[in-house]
């Protein structure tokens, strides 16, 4: 390797947002591991506090900043590294990689980027290098055209003619992408991506071909071959981060695959890249003809699949490669374990992503080529049938499998499966009940009639299940296909029986009557490359295939613990979760267990197989659940650190007799039940807000007339503040309801009292047997009102009177007293004047767990995983909590792919991630974690329109300081006259509705403005209103925007009392 480089720069890729998720905090981990191994100092820029990439022990340095070139230059110039590497990080490294490297800021500083070299990736990002390099070697492109205004579009679009695809280049996802019928959707369309880039592609449709992927890898001696070819379930016209995935290819011959592979191979040789390269194709399969849609030179988010695909970890050996290595080095040559070949696969996987639409009103469902999904699953089995069943339970959205979802018909079948949307496989389904043939539903879905083939087989052998009446009727032979086609004892017994309510005890009777006819799941191996024990390195997975079983290996005399992850990134469960596992079974793992995980996201640290002894790669249902228990026979099982999956299996569990550790499952549902809950803290004489569980409209009016408006109206079956909503009138009540629910005896909707102008206050603690033995106090910027998950989040408490923060250790105590809780917990309280009450109480640990961690330097799980697992712990000294720093943990939000939605913060979470910073005051940190998340310091000009008399006093200083500041403000109508009235100078400007010149939208589209402050005033009215048009004009035309007044004055305090050069760039070991 390449002897003159001793440290290194690792640019991170920041908060989880859509098109740009976990996979990359594992590609980061796994390339900072390949260093640590070499002896290299590393220094890792990543503001995303939750992950593990920017934990103890994985990076030498950590510096939580934003990572923009100012800040980067910031920290080269400190830490003087020898050597930089920018394909670990998604886009945002990429991109502000390429500007460092531009403005010759790398030179400067003498920083080698190492890889594939900054050249190569331009060809690769700029489209119009890309398709000239390659016609040299007559590679074939679609046919298009790069342009940089609205009137070069027409031009080129006329040219190419209809329907055409339209891209804006270097974007994340797809984003600002989509196909155009016409020139009026052209025309639009057009007008947004230009103000994401400056250079949009206008490109032929191949819409319905196949669409086609490879990892390809390479070293510079010219070595070259792809890993696992993948291909689209969905036709080409989807975003593959969109598409079900499967791999190996099925539906195209042998050497259709070898023709793609010889092209790939010349491709990536051609453009002279070294390490990873993913290369996507468009393939049309009756006449062999392909075009290049697009290569990647950096890891994408399908290396992380295919790596936990193969076993071959791609972004290790990338990183090997980047430091000079070539591929005969890594690994054992002749081996599984070698890197030199392309890993042998004798299973099949299954890629599905998870949706989170419906927590955005007025988003459509469908999905095309730009990415809206949050997160994926991967599933491995024998049969695709098996496959792609396992994956639709995986999503976690309430589905059972391809069959067997109650209540999920479609009006317009036709149109579900013609226009795609996040729900069309199961349209599918749908469409073969109402008697559509395989050749049918190929032709409105172009989906290759291989796949629909075999999703009629399960659909066709429901029927058969069915026509028993008995689940000990069931004969081994049907059961045992049944396993195959991968149907779970679930869907088994509600296909037999048709039981009501949760199935569990007929569950039980199917799993019973399997075992005694020996149908058992069987466990096999995926051989992993490069690990540093491949003979006991255990990548698992279970499979009713007919296959022989794997004996995994296991070291004698040791007690299997076992944890439950946290399964598909969405929104209100995220990488704070992977943090908490992974961290749970290192430290049992330390206390010299064995460490079983059972996990099935493919993006995540978690799931990387050397992180455990043993990793399940599969369902973490009941079912699943008590195979793996079978398997194990474990000391127990830690239910605390997976987020709500986990929790929801507790008294499942506990009625099977399987040992909890930690705190036992009747105290989780003591906590969790809202009745039960609520009758203990009346017990214990602790206020909490007035409730009532309400099963008719009469009796919600009941309650008004008793406790008096706001209220919050939450249904009873949603998850996560789902269809929550805060009603300030007996109208808006009213039209809440009929969107959101009948109300029933069946399905009550639950109503409580809502403080306004309340603070929210987060208790994370960790107790032992009911005595806290560490704990965080917290506090949210904004008022209650905004889900804990959006909130911006300041550790330690900044603002709280002595006496709120006495009460709340006095209360936790009490709660974790009674509940008896041993492992992690999480309370949320409201606090006004000195009035303290309990909103919830979550005995897990909560997506705060890993910031306040890393604030303190105090792992909160390791601590709760010794006390689950009986082992010493050091309890801190009281002195560990008077911190001389701050911490801000700021919310990341992906509004902009999610067209139509309003962009405000309510009860209900819309975060897709967050980053966390810390500052040596308040102010220093909230620049830093705001930059972070995107926000900008603006230049000049800024629109504010603040709503309400009280949030335009809670601005009045901020806009004070702007003025000081000589910042152009404009303002709406009554806020220009508050402001000029308080001696601020301020533009009147007309809103969207009104004729006039200074008409906001005008202004937006033309960016006038740098920032802009919109308080929405009536949260609850949905039209599409004046403030709706600006905040979504704001999103649109890519302008930082606040929506709540208390994050506003804080933002512009920290700006305008802080200049960039205040900022101290300090590494987290330095506080």
């Amino acid at each position: 390797m390449d002897q003159s480089i001793k440290k290194v720069i690792l640019l991170g890729s920041g908060a989880l947002k859509i098109g740009q998720a976990g996979e990359f905090d594992y590609s980061g981990s796994q390339a900072l591991k390949a260093m640590r191994e070499e002896g290299i100092e590393t220094v890792l820029i990543n503001p995303n506090i939750a992950t593990i990439q920017t934990s103890e022990g994985v990076a030498d340095k950590v510096y939580f900043l934003p990572i923009t070139p100012y800040f980067v230059e910031k920290v080269i110039q400190k830490e003087k590294p020898d050597g930089i590497l920018l394909a670990f990080g998604g886009q945002t490294a990429l991109n502000c990689g390429t500007e460092l490297y531009q403005s010759g800021t790398l030179e400067k500083y003498n920083v080698k980027v190492l890889g594939t070299s900054v050249d190569a990736i331009m060809i690769t990002e700029d489209r119009d290098l890309f398709v000239k390099k390659l016609d040299e070697i007559d590679a074939k492109t679609p046919q298009s055209r790069a342009v940089e205004s609205l009137e070069e579009a027409l031009e080129a679009a006329n040219e190419i003619g209809f329907p055409i695809m339209l891209r804006s280049a270097y974007a994340l996802g797809g984003q600002g992408s989509g196909i155009c019928e016409n020139e009026k959707e052209f025309t639009e369309l057009c007008k947004s991506a230009l103000s994401f880039s400056n250079q949009i592609l206008i490109e032929e449709s191949l819409k319905g071909w196949k669409e086609i992927e490879f990892e390809v890898i390479r070293d510079k001696n010219d070595h070259c071959f792809t890993v696992v070819p993948m291909e689209n379930f969905d036709p080409l016209g989807i975003h593959t981060g969109e598409s079900i995935v499967v791999a190996p290819i099925i539906t195209l011959r042998q050497d259709q695959i070898e023709l793609l592979e010889d092209v790939a191979r010349r491709v990536v040789r051609h453009i002279g890249i070294v390490g990873e390269c993913n290369i996507q194709y468009a393939f049309n399969a009756e006449t062999n003809d392909y075009r290049i849609i697009e290569i990647n030179a950096r890891l994408s988010r399908s290396s992380a699949l295919a790596s936990k695909a193969s076993g071959y970890p791609l972004a290790f050996v990338a990183t090997k490669l980047a430091l000079g290595y070539t591929l005969d080095q890594i690994g054992e040559m002749g081996t599984p374990n070698s890197a030199y070949t392309a890993p042998k696969v004798d299973y099949m996987i299954v890629k599905i992503p998870r949706w989170d639409l419906n927590k955005f009103y007025g988003v459509s469902h469908e999905i095309g080529s730009s990415m809206k999904s949050v997160g994926e699953v991967m599933s491995i089995g024998q049969s695709f049938e098996e496959v792609i069943q396992k994956g639709l339970r995986m999503i976690g959205q309430g589905m059972h499998g391809f069959v067997g979802n109650r209540e999920i018909t479609f009006d317009d079948v036709e149109e579900s499966l013609s226009k795609p949307t996040d729900l069309r496989i199961f349209a599918i389904a749908d469409a073969f009940e109402k008697g559509y043939s395989v050749e049918k539903i190929e032709e409105l879905t172009k989906i290759d009639p291989w796949f629909l083939g075999k999703l009629e087989n399960i659909y066709n052998y429901s029927k058969v299940i069915s026509s028993y009446n008995k689940i000990e009727d069931l004969p081994e032979d049907v059961l045992r296909e049944a396993k195959r086609l991968g149907f779970s004892d679930f869907q088994i017994a509600r296909f037999i029986e048709e039981p009501e309510g949760n199935m569990e005890t007929e569950q039980i009777r199917v799993r019973n009557h399997r075992k005694s006819l020996q149908i058992t799941p069987v466990i096999r191996r995926i051989y992993t490359v490069a690990s540093e024990h491949p003979d006991k390195t255990n990548y698992l997975y279970f499979t009713y295939g007919d296959v022989k079983p794997h004996t995994p290996y296991k070291e004698d005399g040791k007690e299997a613990v076992i944890v439950l992850g946290s399964g598909a990134y969405r929104i209100g469960s995220s990488v704070e979760f992977d943090w908490c596992s992974v961290n749970a079974v290192q430290t049992a793992r330390e206390l010299g267990y064995d460490s079983v995980m059972i996990n099935y996201n493919p993006e995540t640290v978690s799931t990387d197989y050397d992180m455990c002894d043993r990793l399940y790669f599969d369902e973490l249902t009941f079912e699943r659940v008590l195979d793996v228990i079978d398997v194990e026979n474990p000391k127990g099982v830690i239910l605390s650190v997976g987020g709500q999956i986990p929790n929801n299996l507790a008294m499942k569990l506990h009625r099977q007799d399987v040992p909890i550790l930690g705190t036992q499952p009747t105290s989780i549902d003591r906590a969790e039940n809202r009745h039960k809950f609520s009758g203990m803290l009346d017990d214990l004489g602790i206020d909490q807000p007035r409730w009532k569980e309400a099963s008719s409209v009469e009796e919600i009016d009941a309650f008004i007339d008793e406790v008096g408006f706001p209220l919050l109206i939450r249904p009873s079956y949603v998850l996560s503040g789902a269809a929550m909503n805060v009603c300030y009138d007996r109208d808006q009540m009213h039209t809440f309801l009929k969107m959101a629910v009948n109300v029933s005896k069946e399905y009550p909707v639950v109503i409580s009292s809502f403080m306004q102008n309340a603070k929210e206050i987060e208790f994370d603690a960790v107790a032992k047997e009911g005595e806290v033995v560490e704990y965080a106090i917290s506090e949210h910027v904004e008022f209650a009102g905004v889900h804990s998950g959006d909130a911006t989040l300041v550790f330690p408490a900044q603002k709280i009177y002595f006496e709120t923060m006495r009460r709340v250790k006095k209360i936790s105590k009490q709660i974790a007293k009674e509940l008896n809780i041993s492992g992690p917990f999480n309370i949320q309280y409201l606090a006004k004047n000195n009035d303290i009450k309990v909103i919830e109480c979550n005995l897990r640990a909560s997506r705060s767990f890993p910031f306040v961690s890393k604030v303190l330097k105090q792992n909160f799980i390791d601590t709760a995983t010794r006390i689950m697992l009986d082992a010493p712990y050091s309890k801190p000294d009281s002195s560990v909590f008077d911190l001389e720093y701050i911490g801000v943990k700021a919310s990341q939000f992906s509004f902009s792919r999610l067209q139509n939605a309003d962009p405000v913060l309510g009860v209900d979470m819309s975060s897709t991630g967050e980053v966390g910073c810390i500052g040596d005051d308040f102010s220093e940190a909230i620049l830093k974690s705001m930059l972070s998340v995107g926000y900008k310091i603006p230049k000049k000009a800024i629109l504010i329109s603040s709503g309400e008399m009280k949030s335009k006093v809670d601005l009045l200083d901020a806009c004070k300081l702007l003025g000081e500041r000589k910042y152009e403000l404009y303002a709406s109508h009554g806020t220009q006259k508050f402001l000029v009235d308080n001696g601020i100078k301020a533009t009147e400007v007309d809103w969207p509705d009104e004729d006039g010149e200074n008409n906001i939208l005008t202004m937006i589209a033309d960016k006038k403005f740098d920032l802009i402050i919109n308080i929405p005033k009536d949260v609850t009215r949905r039209e599409l209103t004046n403030g709706y048009n600006i905040r979504r004009g704001a999103i649109d035309y890519n302008i930082p925007l606040i929506t709540n007044a208390r994050l506003a004055s804080a933002f512009i305090t920290a700006f305008c009392t802080l200049d960039l050069d205040d900022v101290h760039i300090k590494s987290w070991d330095e506080y």
